[in-house]
C-alpha cells in the first residue's frame, strides 16, 4: 500500500471524486490526506474525509491566501483539529515566487501555524518556494522559543541547505511528481541522501503530474509513479519503499496509527 500524503480532493468536482478514489485504490493507494488551503473551506474537506474511507484532512491557510483575511490566532487553528479525521495543520509556509500575499503577512501567518502545531500537538505541512532562508529562520526561532512541533516540507523542490536544516530539526521531507521530471537531477541527488525514515511521497494533485502522466491533471493514483522513481533513487524495491513511507507517515501523523 501507498499513502498520498498531500493532495487536494476539494479541487475536484463532486461527480469526479468517486472515480479518483477508485483509480487510487486500483493503483494500491490506500489512504490520502486532503490538505486545507483556506479555513473557510474546512467544512468541505471535512465532509469528504467523513464520507470516504481512507481519506484524512488538515486545516490551514496557504501562503497564497494569507492576505485574504486577518491572521488567524494559533488557538483558533488548533481548535479546528479536534475532529478525528483531522490529522495535521497546513498547508502554510512562504511562497516568494508568486508573492500573492505581502511577505510580512505570509511570515505572520506561517508563525501562527507553527504555534498552532505546537498547541495541537499535530504536524505542520509546510509550503516552501523561493523562501528557503526565511523558512529556516522561522523554524529555528520557533523551536528555540520552546515550540514543540513536528513538520514536513511538502512537495520538496528547494535546496540542499533547507533539507539539511529540516532534518536537523527532526522534520520530514515529501517528494512529489517533480522528482520524476527529466531536469530534476539535482533534486534526485538530494533525495538520495535523505534518511529512509524521513521520507514521504505525495501528488499535490491535481497539480504536478509525474512522468509519464506529465501535462495531465494529476490524481492520487499517480503517487505510485513518484514512489517508483524514489525507490530507484534509494536503491530499494517498490514494495520496500512503500512499506517505509507508510511507516514514516504513521510516525509523523500519529492520529492515523
Amino acid at each position: 500500500m501507498l499513502i498520498d500524503s498531500h493532495c487536494h480532493l476539494d479541487y475536484y468536482g463532486p461527480d469526479e471524486i468517486e472515480g479518483v478514489l477508485a483509480r487510487a485504490a486500483e493503483a494500491g493507494v490506500g489512504e490520502m490526506v486532503s490538505i486545507g488551503t483556506r479555513l473557510n473551506r474546512t467544512d468541505e474537506i471535512r465532509q469528504i474525509a467523513e464520507t470516504r474511507r481512507g481519506v484524512w484532512f488538515t486545516v490551514g491557510v496557504h501562503p497564497h491566501h494569507a492576505a485574504e483575511g486577518p491572521i488567524v490566532e494559533p488557538s483558533a487553528i488548533a481548535a479546528l483539529t479536534a475532529h478525528p479525521r483531522c490529522i495535521g495543520i497546513g498547508e502554510s509556509g512562504l511562497d516568494y515566487f508568486y508573492d500573492k500575499a505581502p511577505r510580512e503577512v505570509q511570515l505572520a501567518s506561517f508563525r501562527a501555524h507553527v504555534q498552532a502545531a505546537t498547541e495541537a500537538a499535530l504536524p505542520l505541512a509546510i509550503h516552501a518556494r523561493d523562501a528557503d532562508a526565511d523558512i529556516m529562520t522561522v523554524l529555528k526561532e520557533e523551536r528555540s522559543g520552546g515550540g514543540m512541533f513536528n513538520f514536513l516540507l511538502h512537495c520538496f523542490s528547494s535546496g540542499r541547505g533547507l533539507a539539511e536544516a529540516a532534518l536537523e530539526l527532526g522534520g520530514y521531507i515529501s517528494f512529489s511528481g517533480i522528482l520524476t521530471f527529466p531536469k530534476s537531477r539535482e533534486l534526485r541527488d538530494i533525495a538520495k541522501d535523505i534518511p529512509l525514515d524521513r521520507l514521504l511521497v505525495e501528488t499535490d494533485a491535481p497539480y504536478l503530474a509525474p512522468v509519464p502522466h506529465r501535462g495531465r491533471r494529476n490524481e492520487p493514483a499517480w503517487v505510485a509513479a513518484t514512489a517508483r522513481v524514489l525507490a530507484e533513487v534509494k536503491g530499494l524495491t517498490e514494495a520496500a519503499l512503500a512499506e517505509q513511507t507508510v511507516a514514516n507517515f504513521r510516525r509523523l501523523f500519529t492520529k492515523t496509527a
